[in-house]
Protein backbone atom coordinates (compact mmCIF):
# COMPACT_ATOMS: atom_id res chain seq x y z
CA UNK A 1 0.00 0.00 0.00
CA UNK A 2 1.29 3.60 -1.01
CA UNK A 3 2.48 5.56 2.31
CA UNK A 4 2.66 9.27 2.98
CA UNK A 5 5.85 9.65 5.05
CA UNK A 6 5.65 12.76 6.94
CA UNK A 7 9.36 14.33 7.95
CA UNK A 8 8.88 17.12 10.13
CA UNK A 9 7.76 18.57 13.67
CA UNK A 10 5.68 17.82 16.46
CA UNK A 11 5.14 20.55 18.67
CA UNK A 12 3.19 21.10 21.54
CA UNK A 13 0.68 24.62 21.19
CA UNK A 14 -0.07 27.23 23.79
CA UNK A 15 -3.34 29.01 22.70
CA UNK A 16 -3.98 32.20 24.31
CA UNK A 17 -7.62 34.12 22.85
CA UNK A 18 -7.05 37.71 22.34
CA UNK A 19 -9.76 40.37 21.19
CA UNK A 20 -6.91 41.43 18.66
CA UNK A 21 -3.07 41.47 18.19
CA UNK A 22 -0.86 43.36 20.31
CA UNK A 23 1.03 45.91 19.07
CA UNK A 24 5.23 46.38 19.38
CA UNK A 25 5.32 47.18 23.02
CA UNK A 26 1.85 46.66 23.72
CA UNK A 27 0.47 44.37 26.54
CA UNK A 28 -3.09 42.95 26.14
CA UNK A 29 -5.34 41.13 28.59
CA UNK A 30 -6.18 37.84 27.09
CA UNK A 31 -8.30 34.44 27.88
CA UNK A 32 -7.84 31.42 29.65
CA UNK A 33 -4.64 29.39 28.24
CA UNK A 34 -5.39 26.05 26.51
CA UNK A 35 -3.10 23.45 25.15
CA UNK A 36 -3.16 21.28 22.33
CA UNK A 37 -1.55 19.18 19.95
CA UNK A 38 0.08 20.87 17.17
CA UNK A 39 3.31 21.72 14.94
CA UNK A 40 3.33 21.75 11.20
CA UNK A 41 4.43 17.69 10.41
CA UNK A 42 1.77 16.33 13.22
CA UNK A 43 -0.77 18.18 12.07
CA UNK A 44 -0.06 17.26 8.49
CA UNK A 45 0.48 13.68 9.45
CA UNK A 46 -2.71 13.35 11.35
CA UNK A 47 -4.72 14.55 8.31
CA UNK A 48 -3.10 12.57 5.89
CA UNK A 49 -4.18 9.58 8.49
CA UNK A 50 -7.91 11.14 8.26
CA UNK A 51 -7.65 11.10 4.96
CA UNK A 52 -7.17 7.69 4.93
CA UNK A 53 -3.18 7.21 4.41
CA UNK A 54 -0.73 4.67 5.71
CA UNK A 55 1.26 6.99 7.43
CA UNK A 56 4.75 6.83 9.01
CA UNK A 57 6.25 9.95 10.84
CA UNK A 58 10.18 10.99 11.04
CA UNK A 59 10.74 13.25 13.81
CA UNK A 60 11.88 14.07 17.48
CA UNK A 61 10.22 14.63 20.38
CA UNK A 62 11.90 15.26 23.92
CA UNK A 63 12.73 13.12 26.87
CA UNK A 64 9.36 14.35 28.88
CA UNK A 65 5.86 13.92 29.58
CA UNK A 66 4.88 15.94 26.25
CA UNK A 67 6.74 13.93 23.79
CA UNK A 68 5.50 10.48 25.36
CA UNK A 69 1.70 11.81 25.57
CA UNK A 70 2.30 12.69 21.63
CA UNK A 71 3.47 9.63 20.45
CA UNK A 72 1.10 7.36 21.93
CA UNK A 73 -1.56 9.89 20.65
CA UNK A 74 -0.05 9.38 17.17
CA UNK A 75 0.06 6.01 16.73
CA UNK A 76 -3.61 6.03 18.80
CA UNK A 77 -4.61 7.88 15.46
CA UNK A 78 -2.86 4.34 12.82
CA UNK A 79 0.29 6.68 12.43
CA UNK A 80 3.59 4.79 12.00
CA UNK A 81 5.41 5.93 15.19
CA UNK A 82 8.60 3.60 15.01
CA UNK A 83 10.52 6.61 13.50
CA UNK A 84 10.45 9.10 15.72
CA UNK A 85 13.61 9.62 18.00
CA UNK A 86 13.40 10.41 21.47
CA UNK A 87 16.06 13.54 22.68
CA UNK A 88 17.51 13.63 25.82
CA UNK A 89 17.68 16.39 27.85
CA UNK A 90 15.54 18.57 25.67
CA UNK A 91 11.90 19.44 25.66
CA UNK A 92 9.29 18.79 23.04
CA UNK A 93 9.12 21.56 20.55
CA UNK A 94 6.37 24.47 21.53
CA UNK A 95 4.01 26.97 20.09
CA UNK A 96 2.63 30.40 21.30
CA UNK A 97 -0.51 31.26 19.41
CA UNK A 98 -2.33 34.42 20.14
CA UNK A 99 -5.75 34.04 18.83
CA UNK A 100 -7.74 36.95 17.87
CA UNK A 101 -11.38 37.17 17.71
CA UNK A 102 -11.69 37.22 13.83
CA UNK A 103 -9.84 33.60 14.10
CA UNK A 104 -6.47 34.74 12.54
CA UNK A 105 -3.56 34.12 14.74
CA UNK A 106 -0.19 35.14 15.20
CA UNK A 107 2.36 31.82 16.35
CA UNK A 108 6.35 31.81 17.83
CA UNK A 109 8.09 28.54 17.89
CA UNK A 110 10.05 27.11 20.00
CA UNK A 111 11.55 24.05 18.11
CA UNK A 112 13.15 21.99 20.80
CA UNK A 113 13.62 18.69 20.15
CA UNK A 114 12.89 19.51 16.59
CA UNK A 115 16.06 21.08 15.59
CA UNK A 116 17.87 18.16 16.70
CA UNK A 117 16.23 15.88 13.57
CA UNK A 118 19.61 14.14 12.14
CA UNK A 119 20.47 12.59 8.54
CA UNK A 120 20.85 9.57 10.65
CA UNK A 121 17.19 9.82 11.23
CA UNK A 122 16.45 9.40 7.28
CA UNK A 123 17.13 5.61 7.14
CA UNK A 124 13.42 4.78 6.80
CA UNK A 125 13.77 6.37 3.60
CA UNK A 126 16.21 3.97 2.59
CA UNK A 127 12.65 1.74 2.13
CA UNK A 128 10.52 4.56 -0.13
CA UNK A 129 9.25 3.74 -3.58
CA UNK A 130 7.99 5.20 -6.63
CA UNK A 131 3.99 4.71 -4.63
CA UNK A 132 4.81 6.53 -2.08
CA UNK A 133 4.49 10.39 -1.16
CA UNK A 134 7.19 12.04 1.17
CA UNK A 135 5.46 15.25 2.57
CA UNK A 136 8.03 17.77 4.25
CA UNK A 137 6.95 21.30 6.06
CA UNK A 138 10.15 23.12 7.11
CA UNK A 139 9.83 23.83 11.29
CA UNK A 140 12.60 21.23 11.22
CA UNK A 141 16.35 21.60 10.44
CA UNK A 142 16.38 22.52 6.92
CA UNK A 143 19.44 21.25 5.78
CA UNK A 144 18.28 17.59 7.06
CA UNK A 145 14.68 18.64 5.24
CA UNK A 146 16.88 18.94 2.17
CA UNK A 147 18.48 15.64 2.31
CA UNK A 148 15.23 13.73 2.54
CA UNK A 149 13.78 15.36 -0.56
CA UNK A 150 16.71 14.53 -2.15
CA UNK A 151 16.50 10.70 -1.00
CA UNK A 152 13.14 10.05 -1.45
CA UNK A 153 13.37 11.30 -5.10
CA UNK A 154 16.19 9.43 -5.79
CA UNK A 155 13.86 6.57 -4.77
CA UNK A 156 11.59 7.24 -7.28
CA UNK A 157 8.84 8.67 -4.63
CA UNK A 158 6.96 11.90 -4.85
CA UNK A 159 8.33 14.68 -3.18
CA UNK A 160 5.67 17.60 -1.46
CA UNK A 161 7.30 20.05 0.42
CA UNK A 162 5.46 22.91 2.28
CA UNK A 163 7.43 25.94 2.60
CA UNK A 164 6.59 26.92 5.91
CA UNK A 165 7.47 28.36 7.70
CA UNK A 166 9.51 30.40 4.62
CA UNK A 167 12.67 29.57 4.25
CA UNK A 168 14.92 29.58 0.83
CA UNK A 169 16.00 26.17 -0.07
CA UNK A 170 18.32 25.39 -2.88
CA UNK A 171 16.68 25.59 -5.98
CA UNK A 172 17.90 21.57 -6.63
CA UNK A 173 15.86 20.86 -4.20
CA UNK A 174 12.76 23.16 -4.99
CA UNK A 175 13.28 21.62 -8.24
CA UNK A 176 12.82 17.99 -6.79
CA UNK A 177 9.29 18.88 -5.40
CA UNK A 178 5.40 18.44 -7.08
CA UNK A 179 4.56 20.28 -5.89
CA UNK A 180 5.85 22.94 -3.59
CA UNK A 181 3.00 24.07 -1.74
CA UNK A 182 3.22 27.77 -0.23
CA UNK A 183 0.11 30.01 1.07
CA UNK A 184 0.03 33.82 -0.51
CA UNK A 185 2.62 35.64 1.60
CA UNK A 186 4.73 32.61 1.20
CA UNK A 187 4.74 32.62 -2.39
CA UNK A 188 5.82 36.39 -3.01
CA UNK A 189 8.57 35.86 -0.21
CA UNK A 190 9.40 32.86 -2.78
CA UNK A 191 9.67 35.31 -5.32
CA UNK A 192 11.75 38.08 -3.62
CA UNK A 193 14.21 35.43 -2.92
CA UNK A 194 14.31 34.95 -6.24
CA UNK A 195 13.87 31.23 -6.24
CA UNK A 196 11.98 29.05 -8.74
CA UNK A 197 9.81 26.50 -7.83
CA UNK A 198 9.36 23.99 -11.15
CA UNK A 199 5.78 22.46 -9.62
CA UNK A 200 3.85 25.48 -7.56
CA UNK A 201 0.68 25.25 -5.63
CA UNK A 202 -0.66 28.68 -3.94
CA UNK A 203 -3.54 28.12 -1.42
CA UNK A 204 -5.35 31.41 -1.71
CA UNK A 205 -7.49 31.20 1.51
CA UNK A 206 -11.38 32.25 0.35
CA UNK A 207 -9.87 32.29 -3.09
CA UNK A 208 -9.45 28.40 -3.33
CA UNK A 209 -6.01 27.03 -4.01
CA UNK A 210 -3.97 27.20 -7.95
CA UNK A 211 -1.37 24.47 -8.86
CA UNK A 212 0.34 25.62 -12.30
CA UNK A 213 -3.15 26.24 -14.74
CA UNK A 214 -5.11 24.08 -12.31
CA UNK A 215 -7.61 26.63 -9.99
CA UNK A 216 -10.06 25.15 -7.23
CA UNK A 217 -12.08 27.27 -5.54
CA UNK A 218 -12.47 26.68 -2.04
CA UNK A 219 -14.80 25.08 -0.04
CA UNK A 220 -17.83 26.47 2.02
CA UNK A 221 -16.62 27.33 5.74
CA UNK A 222 -19.61 27.94 8.66
CA UNK A 223 -18.20 29.60 11.55
CA UNK A 224 -14.49 30.24 11.70
CA UNK A 225 -13.27 29.09 14.61
CA UNK A 226 -9.53 29.20 14.33
CA UNK A 227 -7.32 29.29 11.27
CA UNK A 228 -4.80 27.70 13.34
CA UNK A 229 -3.51 24.40 11.34
CA UNK A 230 -5.76 24.79 8.11
CA UNK A 231 -2.65 24.96 5.84
CA UNK A 232 -1.55 21.67 7.52
CA UNK A 233 -4.94 19.94 6.90
CA UNK A 234 -4.46 20.79 2.94
CA UNK A 235 -1.01 19.74 2.79
CA UNK A 236 -1.70 16.41 4.40
CA UNK A 237 -5.02 15.57 3.00
CA UNK A 238 -3.85 16.44 -0.53
CA UNK A 239 -0.40 14.27 -0.46
CA UNK A 240 -3.01 11.43 0.77
CA UNK A 241 -5.11 12.01 -2.25
CA UNK A 242 -2.29 11.89 -4.59
CA UNK A 243 -0.68 9.09 -2.93
CA UNK A 244 -4.04 6.91 -3.20
CA UNK A 245 -4.06 7.71 -7.49
CA UNK A 246 -6.20 11.15 -7.43
CA UNK A 247 -5.50 13.22 -10.23
CA UNK A 248 -4.07 17.26 -8.92
CA UNK A 249 -7.56 18.97 -9.50
CA UNK A 250 -9.33 15.91 -7.16
CA UNK A 251 -7.13 15.86 -5.16
CA UNK A 252 -7.13 19.61 -4.62
CA UNK A 253 -10.85 19.50 -4.26
CA UNK A 254 -10.27 17.43 -1.28
CA UNK A 255 -7.48 19.35 0.43
CA UNK A 256 -9.78 22.35 -0.08
CA UNK A 257 -13.02 20.26 1.81
CA UNK A 258 -10.85 19.31 4.76
CA UNK A 259 -8.61 22.53 5.42
CA UNK A 260 -12.47 24.24 5.15
CA UNK A 261 -13.71 21.90 8.19
CA UNK A 262 -10.40 22.40 9.78
CA UNK A 263 -11.41 26.44 10.79
CA UNK A 264 -14.62 25.22 12.53
CA UNK A 265 -12.90 23.99 15.74
CA UNK A 266 -10.21 25.29 18.16
CA UNK A 267 -6.62 24.09 17.94
CA UNK A 268 -4.85 22.67 14.81
CA UNK A 269 -6.45 19.41 15.02
CA UNK A 270 -10.08 18.02 15.55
Amino acid sequence: MPRVVVVGSLNIDSVVEVERHPQPGETLMGGDLATFFGGKGANQAMAAAAAGADVLFVGRVGDDASGRQYVERLAARGIDTSAIAITPGVSTGHAMIALAADGENTIIVSPGANARLTFADLEPLDDLTPEDVLLAPLESDLGVIAEAARRASARGARVIVNLAPFSALPEDVLALADPVVVNEHEAELLVTSGLRATSLLVTLGSDGSRWGDIEVPADSVGTVVDTTGAGDCYCGTLAAALAAGQDEPSAMALASEAAARAVEWLGAQP
